[in-house]
Formats: C-alpha cells, structure tokens, sequence
C-alpha cells in the first residue's frame, strides 16, 4: 500500500521495468511511433486496462519481492508484488547501433540528467489537465471533526451556535497600543517619558553594551536591575538604571543594589543597600559591587540581634553597632585598593542601607550609610527630605532632630565602643556615617536613593511633583510601573539611577 494509502497495480512496476529493461534487445526500426509521449500513452492505456476496481478484486498471495533500484528516487512509491504481465507487442526489427537514433531518457532518470526538460508532468497531488486517467497517488480525506462535548446544564432555548475557533487566536489590531496591562494592574503599558520643554540628548534606551574580554566576564554588570518584596505591613520596590551617558558611551553602571532576606517569620529581616561608585573611577562599578556584597555578609551574620533590637526599640545599640559594621566594610575597601595598587579615593563608593523587619507590629525603618544620596519621605501629599545639608564647619558628633523626633546623627573620626555585632578591634573610620531610626506611618512612602536620583529631586522640582502624583493612593506601582517612573529624564541629569521605595499599608 502506498502512503497514500492506495494500493498500486500489481503489474505496474513489473510492466514499466520490461520497457525500460537495459538488458532487452533493441528492436530497431518500426513504423509504429516511438516518441516518449507514444510510450506514455500506451503505458497508461495498458495500466487502465488491466487495473480492476478495488473492490471487485480478489486478493491475492504476496511473494517475496526484491526492490528495483531504478525507482527508489520516488519517495512516494512503494514496491508492488509482481502480478500477470500483460501480452508483450512484437518487438520490431533491430538497427545497427551505428544507423540507431538516440533514444529518449526515461522518466525515471531524466532527473538526474542535467539540462532544460522538454516534457512535464502534473505533480501527482495535482488534477490531470486532459482526460481523467489512472490515479497513482490516493487524495487524503480531511478529518472530521469531533463532535462538541456535551454541556454539563441544559442549553437554553434557542438554536446554539459554536464559537468561532480563529477568533480564539486573533490579537488586537495593535498590540503596542492595546490596553492590555504590562504591570499587573489595570493600566496601559508603561512608558519612559521626560520632563521639561525637550527630552535629553541622549536616547532613552540602552545603546552601546560595555567592552568585554575573556578576563573581565565575571566583573560585567547587567544595564538594569529590578526588585520587589511585600512583608509585614509594607511592599518594596528596587530598581538600578544605568544612566543615559553611560548607556551611549558603552560604560558599565557604576551603582549597585542589593536586596536581601535573611531570617524567617516574624524575626526575618530585609536589607536593601544602594552603593554608587565615584565618576571617573575604572573599577567604580566593582567597589559598589564590593561594598554591597560586604555589608550584606556583615548583616547576615549578626541579622539575630539586629532584627531583635530594632523590634525592640535599642537605638543607641543599632546606631554603634551598624557604625562599626560599616567601617569595617570601608576598611576592606581601602584593602582592595592597596591589592590592586590604587589610591583609597579610586577605589570606593557611597553607601546607604534600609533594615526593614518583616513583624507587621514593627514599623521602626532603620537607615545608615556613608556618602551622597538621597533619603526622602511622601507623607499626606508632600516630600520631606529627611536628609538634611550638614554645613562642613560642624563639628564632629553633630546631632539634628528630624521631624516627629526622629534623629540624623553624623560623626566624623570618632572611635566608637565595642559594637555587639562583631568581634575585634574596630578600625579607624575614614567617612561620615549617617544613622536614622524613625517609626512609618500608614500612607507613608520612604525614599532611598544614589546620588544619580536624589540631585533632579532636590534640583528640579517637577520630578517630586510627579512623583508625588504617581506613588500615592491607591498603592504601589507594579515593577514594570515603578522602572518607568524611575526614569523619567531630565534634561541635564545623565548619570545612574538606583532608588528603593517603601509604601506603608
């Protein structure tokens, strides 16, 4: 049987290898025509003789049959058993091979001959132009389709229709402008927009990829970092943008972020650290990666007693021993320096830290850090900056109340006591440290950020105002959401963005 699912004539193949046989005599000359259109039509007219309907014929034994070679090249045929020959004409008279004419080539080779072909047949899928003749390739009836399943209720009254099966697959006329929502919510997708009369230079999305050798795969940075968490009474959002002059120059992104839990349950406790490293710096993007990585080891290890204490309410223990563990994270810093053979300078960065606990009874938000940023509060509508300017004739140990009590304490070469969070001496600090405990309140929305976001919002007044406006009720942004509104450019602001927001339920 064929794949087609039709059974070939028994003699068909034996019939076509005895006209072609190269082993027969030539017949010579003859009177008869001897074109291969001749032969064609007496091979068909032979074939729809001798092939009997289906269903009429009887079946009959099948010998072993040996394939023949010269009709392998049809992936479509499959060998039949050999069957009555019919009656052989008489073979005419043999020419000398010197008086021959060339013969035609038969079908089953013209393939393989190069050249143009003069005769072409229907391909055997395709209906026969003339008069209908034998069918060699059986047509495949389409399948049926299965009957609907039957409802589990009685359809109402009324004829039933089915539905549509290509309008399950169809998509909006124009999927970039649809109003199908990309962060969650019920909103349209999130787009990156820009301030004031013009947009920036530079374009809006990522441009050239930094450099890379064999050597320095394990230092490459991605150009974006998105995160978020919900514990407690409160849902995070993280993001870490490299800047557009970085972007178009092909430089890496010179801030790091790092969120992390560590415990579990109630005692469990969120670390969020934002570093930026200095402009201009080789290795600025490594030494915030490093400084992350450390702080985040360092809070790891005493996460048991931070975690207790800020439920608690121990201040001054919180305040000395996250001192000490941040010393000893810049002290590693100016290690790594001398390794590579730098100055302390070119080899540092910013550091600023949120302790968020996951009890929903705590709503204490520690935050510490050394260096520039930006620490911000959305309270009924408006910003506060919680991080106010420190003019640089204080002395050390300068102490300034916040709003509702809350403290910003600075010290600036001050050998702190023994911290509880670490065992050994403490090295000499070398940056100020700012600490901050305050008690969140329902509604609030806490701002931590690099230096890269906090100066367009201290300098530019419409991006707090947007802002404003984008984060307060009803909640949180999705994280699609929360990276658009990130970067919202500003003409004249290029470098990296990376910021960390806490809403309050």
């Amino acid at each position: 049987m064929s794949q087609q699912g039709e059974k070939p004539a028994a003699h068909e193949d034996d019939w076509w290898r005895k006209l072609y046989d190269e082993t027969a005599p030539d017949t010579g000359p003859s009177s008869a025509p001897d074109s291969l259109d001749d032969r064609f039509d007496s091979v068909s007219d032979t074939v729809s003789e001798a092939v009997e309907p289906e269903s009429e014929r009887e079946p009959e034994p099948l010998p072993e049959v040996r394939p023949d070679p010269r009709t392998a090249w049809d992936p479509y045929r499959e060998q039949a058993p050999p069957s009555e020959e019919p009656a052989r004409k008489p073979e005419p008279e043999r020419k000398p091979e010197s008086e021959r004419e060339p013969e035609p080539v038969p079908v089953a080779t013209q393939a393989a001959v190069p050249g143009p072909r003069n005769t072409v047949f229907p391909a055997p899928w395709e209906s026969p132009a003339g008069p209908p003749g034998p069918r060699t390739f059986a047509v495949p009836k389409p399948p049926e389709p299965e009957p609907p399943p039957a409802p589990l209720t009685p359809p109402a009254a009324g004829p039933v229709t089915a539905p549509d099966p290509v309008a399950l697959h169809e998509l909006p006329p124009d999927w970039a402008a649809s109003d199908a929502p990309a962060d969650g919510g019920g909103g349209a997708r999130p787009l990156v927009g820009h301030l004031g009369d013009r947009p920036p230079t530079y374009e809006a999305e990522p441009a050239a990829l930094p450099a890379a050798t064999s050597e320095n795969l394990d230092a490459l940075v991605p150009d974006t970092v998105l995160d978020g968490a919900r514990y407690g009474t409160y849902t995070l959002r993280a993001a870490s943008v490299r800047g557009d002059s970085a972007r178009f120059r092909g430089e890496p992104r010179r801030d790091a972020l790092l969120t992390a839990r560590f415990g579990a349950a109630e005692s469990a406790l969120v670390l969020v650290a934002v570093a930026g490293g200095v402009r201009g710096g080789e290795g600025a993007h490594l030494a915030a990666a490093d400084a992350c990585r450390w702080i985040g080891g360092a809070v790891a290890r005493s996460h048991a007693r931070l975690s207790e204490d800020i439920r608690a309410g121990r201040r001054a223990d919180l305040k000395s021993g996250l001192h000490r563990l941040t010393d000893r994270t810049y002290g590693k810093l100016r290690a790594r320096a001398a390794e590579l053979g730098l100055e302390p300078g070119e080899y540092t960065t910013s550091l600023r830290c949120l302790l968020l606990s996951a009890d929903p009874d705590c709503r204490t938000r520690v935050f510490f850090g050394v260096g520039s940023g930006g620490l911000f509060r959305l309270r009924d509508g408006l910003w506060q900056d919680l991080e106010p300017v420190i003019p640089e004739q204080a002395a050390s140990g300068v102490s300034e109340e916040g709003p509702d009590g809350d403290r910003l304490t600075m010290d600036l070469q001050i050998t702190t006591p023994p911290s509880p969070y670490s065992d050994g001496p403490a090295p000499p600090p070398a940056e100020l440290f700012r600490f901050r405990a305050s008690v969140a309140r329902p509604g609030d929305t806490l701002l931590l950020c690099s230096n890269g976001f906090a100066e367009p919002m201290r300098g530019e007044p419409e991006l707090p105002d947007e802002l404003a406006e984008r984060w307060g009720p009803p909640g949180p942004p999705g994280l699609p959401a929360f990276l658009a509104d990130t970067q919202l450019r500003i003409k004249g602001y290029a470098d990296d963005r990376t910021c960390a927001a806490v809403w309050e339920a």
